[in-house]
């Protein structure tokens, strides 16, 4: 029989999210004129502070459970940009959402300093793709402002993440890297139910890796904190499919089930409307199981 998801409970600034029975969805919103997923709110947008709030409270409306607001792409080979220039795009929208919704707004950020400022202007959450060494300052200041953290595993950088890529055990390797982050997060202060992780799909990894993970996600339950993929128009699917960006849909709704049923809380994705649809469900298939038990 297939082993229940484990029930957290998460604690970020003022929130606490039960995590478990139900899937929660983060929405993504790119301020950024590069991203991946053709989705970047920057090129073509004079405004991007509004279209960035326009999107945010459109996928509220179909159903997002947390905002996750990023200002720097992280695809393959980009580049970093300057803290000014990714607080410019990011602070004022999170400012203005802090005060009109009542869901946790995630900040998309591995720099201390945007972190700071992020917090300050209302976020409760630090997701960071530096998971796997997180800074000292950026968690320092999640311990100050009582928010939760994402630690994504990453290799390298985003602009040589895709070269070299090469594990002895991939599985146990980004375990045991996460791990260690989760304790000098316990060392910083930050407690167990404010951190969750995220083994990171295409960041450093190849496309039977991801699928690998993906597979193999109930591993990481053993860390004992809460699960969240990114796996929304990933190349991997793509590289399934035969298909550009705007053309995987279906095959992240697939990629969201099998995360789903193998131990994912949280689902960070490009289409709240739609993958609503398939969250719900898969969180009814898993939980039959769970209210069988309950009445038996």
């Amino acid at each position: 029989m297939r082993r229940l998801r484990p029930i957290f409970r998460l604690k970020a600034g003022g929130f606490c999210l039960p995590l478990g029975r139900q899937t929660k969805i983060m929405g993504i919103v790119n301020i950024t004129p590069d991203s991946f997923s053709q989705d970047g709110l920057v090129k073509g947008s004079r405004n991007f502070t509004q279209a960035a709030i326009t999107q945010a409270l459109r996928m509220i409306q179909q159903g997002a459970d947390m905002i996750d607001i990023g200002g720097e792409s992280t695809r393959p080979g980009s580049l970093r940009i300057s803290s000014s220039a990714e607080q410019a795009r990011i602070i004022p929208a999170i400012r203005y959402l802090a005060k009109k919704i009542r869901i946790p707004i995630s900040a998309d950020t591995y720099k201390a300093d945007t972190a700071k400022k992020a917090l300050d202007a209302g976020a409760a959450i630090i997701n960071t793709i530096k998971g796997a060494t997180p800074s000292k300052a950026l968690l320092k200041a999640i311990h100050r402002y009582d928010a939760g953290i994402v630690l994504m595993h990453m290799r390298g950088t985003p602009r040589i993440m895709q070269k070299n890529i090469y594990y002895l055990d991939i599985l146990n390797e980004i375990i045991d890297s996460l791990q260690k982050s989760i304790e000098i997060c316990l060392e910083t202060g930050i407690k167990s139910d404010k951190i969750i992780i995220d083994p990171g799909f295409g960041f450093g990894k190849t496309f039977e890796q991801n699928l690998l993970i993906l597979n193999r996600l109930s591993n990481f339950a053993r860390l004992r904190v809460p699960i969240l993929i990114g796996t929304s128009r990933k190349s991997f699917i793509g590289g399934v499919l035969q298909k550009d960006t705007p053309q995987r849909l279906m095959g992240t709704a697939a990629t969201i089930t099998a995360g789903i049923m193998n131990g994912a809380h949280i689902v960070r994705v490009h289409d709240v409307r739609q993958i609503r649809d398939t969250v719900l469900v898969t969180d009814a298939i898993i939980n039959s199981v769970r209210n069988a038990k309950d009445t038996a």
